[in-house]
């Protein structure tokens, strides 16, 4: 079985982003980037398929490919990937940040190039947070698909995933090829080993562009204006609790 593993480059989880002066997106400049931590778990299921892990039966997964757009510099990520156990890896350089649609539009087209039996990716990547590519795609694909897994296995050519939902946890079976989208508590991702991140180094990355595929990515939306959330005003403290219901009803909370 091979598996396709998307995999995005954003703002490390651990850095403050800033906005720009002219509020027109994100600053980047000399920021610290790194995979999007939901598609780092989709990498580390996809290994997990292989190796045989936890309850997957070893070989589940025969080749595992990760698909990258955005600019050169995205082959780092990739090559994280690669260093975890990822076979090989796709950059389709694309110097501006695609819309949901678009990514889906390259990533069908990928799909129909590479043939994988399963697509395991993030639910969304933190910069955008749309959770929508995954959705987008199984559309586009008409494939069936399974959202916010939070346990995967593969029996009997369907993708059983058991996912969160607000009454408690759904398991749905998915017949193969399907899209997988994966959320927080599938797995722990493993740190590479130096051996293996020298080893990803020889593994083989295609350089692509989106003119390649030759797909409409055409922007539909318009950003208008890009803000930091406001600041939290000073807490205050009270010496008793008729004090503070006496401020919270001076708020109008009460």
């Amino acid at each position: 079985m091979k598996v396709l593993v998307p995999v995005k480059r954003v703002i490390d989880s651990n850095v403050k982003a800033r906005v720009k002066a002219d509020q027109t997106g994100v600053d980047l400049a000399n920021v610290k980037m790194s995979m999007n931590p939901f598609d780092e778990i989709a990498v580390e299921e996809a290994v997990r398929l292989k190796e045989g892990k936890e309850h997957h039966a070893a070989g589940t997964a025969t080749e595992i490919v990760v698909v990258s757009i955005g600019v050169t510099q995205a082959q780092e990520t990739i090559r994280t990937a690669l260093a975890m156990g990822a076979d090989r890896g796709v950059l389709v350089q694309s110097d501006t940040d695609l819309e949901p649609l678009a990514v889906a539009k390259v990533l069908k087209a990928v799909v129909d190039e590479e043939k994988p039996d399963l697509v395991l990716l993030g639910k969304q990547s933190i910069d955008g947070d749309n959770n929508a590519v995954g959705q987008m795609l199984a559309a586009l694909l008409d494939w069936p698909q399974a959202t916010f897994a939070g346990k995967l296995a593969i029996e009997g050519g369907k993708a059983v995933v058991t996912r969160e939902v607000d009454g408690g946890l759904q398991t749905v079976a998915a017949e193969l090829p399907a899209v997988v989208s994966v959320d927080l508590r599938l797995n722990t991702p493993r740190y590479a080993s130096l051996p293996n991140i020298m080893k990803a180094k020889k593994k083989e990355i295609a350089m692509k562009s989106v003119a390649d595929y030759g797909v409409d990515t055409a922007d539909r939306l318009k950003v208008l204006k890009v803000t930091e959330p406001p600041k939290r005003s000073a807490g205050v403290k009270v010496a008793d609790a008729a004090e503070l219901v006496s401020k919270l009803k001076d708020a109008g909370v009460l």
